[in-house]
């Protein structure tokens, strides 16, 4: 009977095999993204040519001018402001779940930030549209602008961070609580000075996978910010960020002007790739920084 309820002979090495096949299709599937977009765009970068996305003073595709500097500096623009806002609010709601709530609240608050994690990036983008828009428009018109798009991208990656730095917190030894409160800390100290930075390492990793959503939404963005392309000098100027570029003109677009499309394409994937490699590197040892 022991024979048919054992494990079968060499499950684990056939498993590790499997599973090493699976990783090298997903890496082989990311090298043929990059490549495919790299090629689309080969008639606007090979050579010197690629310079001209960042000399050009704006995007006129009529007049083959394909400035990408006004819409990058806007994607950056909104993406850090969006962390920089959900940070703090994504923290403090997982500190709140796990340490101060009681059962009766704690558990509600935590099935409602999953729950927002869920919802479609269009509603984000209609309630902003149809809410807020005119709401900042009475403050500074125009409504639809850079402040706008954070505000909506904010609360597009506030569960993210809340749910990742939950998980880090979580996550951490129970020898940690014990030895806080046997130097009779407060919960406080207990939290800011010992559990926090030792969480850091899972934390900032939650952090840069929100920057991530944040540089690669559309849909949201393309709503609320007003789809001007220019540098923002405020935050109350209309902004075009690179996605929103990209879902708009690649409808009609042809020739250099479809190329220059998918060179900001390109650089949004670079983009992606340098945060993801930040974030395997924070993650390269133990996620939490303790042994």
């Amino acid at each position: 009977m022991s024979e048919f309820l054992s494990p079968p002979k060499n499950i684990d090495r056939w498993l590790g095999i499997g599973l090493s096949m699976l990783m090298g299709l997903v890496a082989l599937l990311l090298i043929l993204i990059v490549a495919f977009l790299a090629s689309e765009a080969w008639p606007v970068i090979q050579g010197d040519s690629w310079a001209r996305f960042f000399n050009s003073d704006g995007w006129y595709p009529l007049e083959n001018k394909f400035g990408l500097l006004p819409m990058l500096w806007a994607t950056l623009a909104v993406s850090v402001g969006a962390v920089v806002l959900a940070f703090p609010l994504g923290l403090g709601s997982a500190i709140f779940i796990e340490y101060y709530a009681p059962r009766v609240i704690g558990k509600p608050f935590s099935s409602v930030v999953t729950l927002l994690a869920g919802v479609p990036s269009v509603v984000f983008g209609l309630w902003g549209l149809t809410e807020l828009v005119p709401l900042i428009n009475n403050v500074h018109p125009p409504g639809a602008s850079l402040l706008t798009a954070i505000l909506v991208l904010t609360l597009m990656i506030l569960p993210t961070i809340s749910l990742t730095s939950r998980s880090a917190l979580s996550s951490l030894p129970a020898h940690l609580l014990q030895n806080s409160a046997a130097l009779a800390l407060s919960k406080k100290s207990m939290i800011v000075g010992v559990l926090v930075p030792t969480a850091s390492k899972g934390i900032v990793g939650g952090v840069l996978l929100a920057l991530v959503r944040a540089l690669g939404e559309t849909m949201a963005v393309l709503m609320v910010a007003g789809n001007v392309v220019q540098t923002p000098s405020g935050l109350f100027d209309p902004v075009r960020v690179l996605t929103a570029n990209i879902a708009l003109e690649m409808a009609y677009a042809t020739g250099e002007h479809r190329a220059a499309l998918f060179a900001s394409g390109l650089l949004l994937m670079v983009l992606v790739i340098c945060v993801v490699w930040m974030t395997s590197r924070l993650s390269s040892g133990e996620v939490n920084g303790y042994d």
